[in-house]
């Protein structure tokens, strides 16, 4: 299937990559149900439906958040766990001479 794309125009080109993004999402539909049906299929060789088992074992990871480990001398409702970027009044209270031991809870 010997395609030579140096001799074929711009529109011909374009026309060509449309056709080929279709072709390429028909593929990506049909290899995903066929998929589907083997993974169906390995499932009822062990006796199990294929929504018996993919059911209840999505967990959900719930972020804790992080406990806070500065304070603010300052103002004792702002405070920061010493993850992530350090708010303004670390930089602030680092600049006028205080150590990160004197911010600590």
């Amino acid at each position: 299937m010997g395609i030579n794309l140096e001799k074929m125009s711009r529109k011909e080109l374009l026309e060509l990559r449309g056709k080929i993004e279709s072709a390429i999402r028909n593929a990506e539909v049909r290899e995903r149900k066929e998929a589907l049906q083997a993974a169906e299929k390995a499932a009822a060789d062990f006796g199990f439906s294929l929504s018996e088992l993919t059911s209840g074992q999505q967990r959900t990871i719930k972020k804790t958040k992080a406990k806070p480990k500065y304070r603010n001398p300052a103002n004792p409702d702002q405070t920061w766990s010493g993850r992530g970027r350090k708010p303004q009044w670390v930089h602030d209270a680092l600049k006028s001479g205080a150590d990160v031991s004197d911010l600590e809870i």
